[in-house]
């Protein structure tokens, strides 16, 4: 038999269907070991489902509450013990609200969910409708666990309507229960009706949904929806240019800025907010043409060398930063970081004095972008360090994501 170090021998590496092999009470003793590292009691406690020994359910449900044990730990024993009405008192407690582990909180709702608790479901539509897939899931889980017990239409009779969370909820149940939610379409929340196009799956009900849409939005995403899935880019730009190839207007937000960013960030890039105008907009209009990266670098090496500016060579952003990735490369010159962007000849400085840098560029033929410009691009929603909201033209160019 492989020894517990031997089936983990380091994080993010275990071996699950050997773990599954080993004893269970063997295990446990592993889980229940603060001295050991977390990396491998997770998997250990994972490994454990559907067959806790009873001797041990003590001890395992203690690592569960102790909140001075490693959140994914504490899960992952949750997780297997979420049989056990037991916990309920514990999980309903109003102190699991304070959890602040990292995915703690969804994992006590989920358990609530499973063990049949009936007034986490509003929480469950509320962790259901995050954008994290993680949280996603663990809502979802939930909800799904308190309809298999009591039946969609006691769950929904749970939830109201007034919340997004909510209506996503109902949309949810209804589709898994094999209902028609083309009307979900015209939901006056974009993410709503995002989710329920993503339910839509036979082109020929979207079609006839579109005769019958109440307003112009639930036409927009019943369009997106029978692009998605046709792919017919004649279909789709007839539609939409039968609504009047309607657009948000960002007032001060020039054309080739505008065509710049939709077509980096929409249909697929940006988040589930985002407006279904931007999305159509990306899908039925001509994308800027390709940006020679290389040569538009020389060119803005050439001039600030040229300026007495003494540039470094250029970096992508994600080099630069050491981490993550972005749509720019960095030219340092002294204290002065030049930012040139890959969407088009786009360039800023963020940090040192940028008029010899600005004029200098400008000079080269490159579009000066004013770093204090805090033009919002309304209605498109893009991912920035944990947020999904419209960004300012300066981060949308430049942007980057450790």
């Amino acid at each position: 038999m492989r020894s517990i170090e031997e089936l983990v021998p380091r994080a993010l590496q275990a071996d699950a269907d050997g773990l599954r092999a080993v004893e269970a009470t063997r295990l446990a003793r592993w889980v229940v070991d603060t001295s050991q590292p977390w990396w491998r009691r997770t998997p250990c406690a994972a490994a454990l489902a559907g067959r806790v020994p009873e001797e041990w359910f003590a001890e395992l449900s203690a690592r569960a509450q102790d909140p001075q044990d490693t959140t994914e730990v504490r899960i992952a024993v949750l997780d297997v013990l979420s049989d056990r009405a037991e916990l309920l008192p514990w999980l309903r407690h109003e102190d699991r609200r304070g959890e602040s582990g990292h995915g703690m909180r969804e994992a006590v709702l989920r358990a609530r969910g499973q063990l049949g608790d009936r007034s986490a479901a509003p929480e469950l539509a509320t962790v259901a409708f995050s954008d994290s897939l993680r949280s996603e899931r663990s809502g979802g889980s939930g909800l799904d666990a308190l309809v298999e017990r009591y039946g969609v239409e006691a769950i929904r009779a749970d939830l109201g309507v007034a919340r997004p969370e909510d209506r996503a909820a109902h949309l949810r149940l209804r589709a898994g229960a094999g209902e028609d939610v083309a009307d979900v379409l015209a939901d006056p929340d974009p993410r709503v009706a995002f989710a329920a196009q993503e339910y839509m799956t036979d082109p020929g009900r979207v079609r006839a949904y579109l005769a019958e849409a109440p307003t112009v939005d639930a036409k927009l995403w019943a369009a997106f929806a029978l692009y998605r899935l046709t792919e017919d880019l004649d279909e789709t730009r007839a539609l939409y240019a039968t609504l009047g190839s309607p657009r948000v207007e960002v007032p001060g937000l020039d054309e080739d800025v505008r065509r710049a960013i939709v077509h980096a960030y929409a249909p697929w890039g940006c988040t589930r907010g985002t407006d279904p105008r931007w999305r159509l907009e990306a899908v039925c209009t001509e994308p800027p043409a390709p940006v020679d990266q290389e040569a538009q670098l020389r060119r803005a090496v050439a001039a600030l060398t040229a300026a007495g500016l003494a540039p470094q060579a250029p970096v992508p952003v994600g080099e630069y930063n050491q981490q993550g990735d972005g749509t720019y490369h960095v030219i340092l010159c002294g204290e002065t970081e030049v930012f040139v962007s890959t969407l088009g000849p786009f360039v800023t400085v963020t940090a040192g004095d940028e008029s010899p840098a600005r004029e200098a560029l400008r000079s080269a033929g490159l579009r000066w972008i004013d770093p204090w410009d805090t033009t919002q691009v309304t209605g498109l929603h893009v991912y920035y360090f944990g947020g999904r909201a419209p960004r300012s033209v300066d981060t949308l160019l430049f942007h980057w994501q450790d």
